[in-house]
């Protein structure tokens, strides 16, 4: 078998190292990036809640105002 030169193998691992580094980096960011996406999925689904009882409150009032005139459908 040939050896292998020493600072050859050396030079390999910080390499490695250094990709490793920069793959923890780059998870990091991620999990920042995640973090704020789940930050606004949480805004928007509030959003949408309220959006939905106030809708909800419409509907009532609208039927309320159509029994008023007589506005219903008998069927």
């Amino acid at each position: 078998m040939t050896e292998v030169d020493g600072s050859l193998i050396l030079s390999i691992l910080q390499k490695m190292q250094g990709d490793v580094a920069e793959i923890k980096q780059e998870v990091r960011d991620l999990n920042v990036r995640v973090g704020i996406m789940g930050s606004h999925m949480r805004g928007l689904i509030a959003a949408q809640q309220l959006t939905n009882e106030r809708l909800d409150r419409l509907d009532v009032r609208i039927e309320r105002i159509e029994r008023r005139l007589d506005l219903v459908d008998a069927h």
